[in-house]
């Protein structure tokens, strides 16, 4: 367990510095090594089987016991996960595989593709590389993907244990509500008891049961919500000092960064200079910024083109700088 604990932390630091840019690396450099420390013989083709044919397409992975898959494994570009588990799904039907995992390196999918349910209730745990300790991913990664434990089927053992205790919760979850409109709907007379001893122990008098029969009547009036344990609503961020900041209140553009303020002609200007003072401070910076895994959903955050026009913007100010010193 130590050697996966170490090539995890190593794959989460390259993450980190955007050193996955495309499937090829990620393939290479997260899902490779992870099997390899989890015992599995990464260069016999006939186990770790690349670009496996199913149904004239091809799975990127399959992890094969006695000539048969397994596992299939699909592997995207970090950050372009979403959406592919319907090609992983039709794949896996195919070829009669009982094990589905979809990663872009950082986030890890785990399916169960026979049981019931859509693509996500299928999905019996989530690995988020980046977001867990190092020795939860470690155990997981073990717990369903070590060739010990795919060789003795462990793994489906202890992931339709999984999945049996998700869908439990998913199905109690749903009928919290039902169960609570039918105690208020029958006026359950244990519900009766306990309201009404509990008004007793607050001011002295013990209501009838008409009287609490005719309070639960009225809550009945009030709709049940669907879900008696929303999410909470997350926490606000707190201010976080020497980040670059909009300046505002007097009509003026600009931005502070690291306690100096500098001003701006608009907001063109602003990212321009913004980008110009923190490659002067990383040689780098542009680059990794711009191959970060994490970006939005639809588009990322600094298309090609406006890097392309950073450069250049970027280098043109310095060459002038430097004419002008020569001069």
């Amino acid at each position: 367990m130590g050697e996966l604990k170490d090539c995890i932390a190593k794959i989460c630091d390259e993450i980190r510095k955007g050193n996955y840019p495309n499937e090829a690396s990620v393939s290479q450099g997260v899902v490779m090594p992870i099997l390899h420390s989890l015992g599995w013989p990464v260069f016999d083709t006939q186990t770790v089987f690349p670009e496996y044919s199913v149904g004239g397409r091809r799975v990127d992975y399959a992890l094969c016991h006695k000539g048969k898959p397994a596992v299939f494994i699909e592997v995207k570009q970090v950050g372009h996960s979403e959406g592919a588990d319907r090609q992983l799904f039709e794949y896996a039907f195919h070829a009669g595989v009982p094990m589905a995992v979809l990663t872009d390196g950082q986030e890890w999918h785990f399916y169960l593709p026979a049981e019931q349910g859509d693509y996500e209730e299928r999905r019996f745990y989530k690995l988020d590389l980046l977001e867990r300790k190092i020795e939860e991913s470690a155990e997981r990664l073990d717990r369903y993907l070590s060739y010990k434990n795919v060789c003795s089927q462990r793994h489906l053992e202890s992931a339709r244990s999984d999945y049996k205790n998700i869908a439990r919760d998913r199905e109690v979850k749903k009928a919290i509500p039902e169960a609570w409109a039918k105690i208020l709907d029958e006026k359950d007379s244990l519900l009766i008891d306990l309201i009404a001893e509990k008004v007793e122990s607050l001011c002295g008098y013990r209501p009838g049961p008409d009287m609490v029969a005719d309070f639960i009547s009225g809550l009945m009036k009030t709709p049940v919500p669907p879900n008696p344990y929303p999410k909470p609503l997350p926490e606000p961020t707190p201010p976080v000092r020497d980040k670059t900041q909009m300046l505002k209140g007097d009509g003026n553009i600009g931005f502070e960064l690291r306690g100096k303020k500098f001003e701006a002609r608009n907001a063109r200007d602003v990212f321009i200079q913004v980008m110009e003072k923190l490659s002067d401070e990383g040689q780098h910076f542009c680059e990794r910024f711009a191959s970060r895994p994490k970006h939005g959903t639809k588009r990322r955050y600094i298309a090609k083109e406006a890097l392309i026009n950073s450069y250049f913007v970027i280098a043109s100010r310095a060459f002038a700088a430097r004419q002008s010193l020569s001069c």
